[in-house]
């Protein structure tokens, strides 16, 4: 089954809250260490999105989503650092994909989408983090990301065990 990336608006990320938080639900259920903890609700998660949407209306954060015919599975943010000393900088957050959508390259697509934003933006350097050890890790390094180090004890997964975080960046 084919998938498309697209960019939304804010009111469109808007609208899409309820979906992006399903994403962002199904994530935290099986595992992921995106800041939240196990017993997430689908309010709660829509509630994420929502103030994302806000929030990129104000700052012009890029939000990109991954649909196929059944609807979002997939999302990614970019968002500029916003500080005088880092016009040229931006964040990589909330790489998302649904347990159904995933290992069809969409996780790729996604971020060389987000790539692609961060150059309309007028940034040429992105960061993020993923938790080490993870397939997000291995799916960094091997798109050409830079790993910077590894914070022990970082943060919580979903089920209240300590992680570590990988720090990468790339020149785009």
């Amino acid at each position: 089954m084919s998938f498309r990336i697209k960019r939304l608006s804010a009111d469109e990320t808007l609208r899409a809250a309820s979906a992006l938080g399903a994403v962002l639900k199904d994530c935290v259920d099986g595992g992921a260490s995106v800041s939240f903890m196990a017993g997430l609700t689908l309010d709660e998660a829509t509630a994420f999105w929502a103030r994302a949407a806000a929030a990129q209306a104000g700052d012009g954060r890029a939000v990109l989503a991954a649909e196929d015919d059944e609807g979002l599975f997939g999302v990614v943010q970019v968002i500029a650092a916003g500080m005088p000393n880092q016009p040229h900088r931006g964040d990589v957050a909330k790489m998302l994909v649904h347990r159904r959508g995933r290992r069809r390259g969409a996780a790729e697509a996604l971020l060389a989408a987000a790539e692609d934003a961060g150059r309309g933006l007028g940034l040429t350097l992105l960061v993020l983090d993923t938790v080490t050890g993870g397939e997000a890790e291995r799916l960094y390094a091997r798109l050409g990301w830079e790993r910077v180090g590894v914070i022990p004890n970082y943060a919580l997964t979903p089920d209240g065990e300590l992680c570590s975080t990988t720090y990468f960046y790339k020149l785009i």
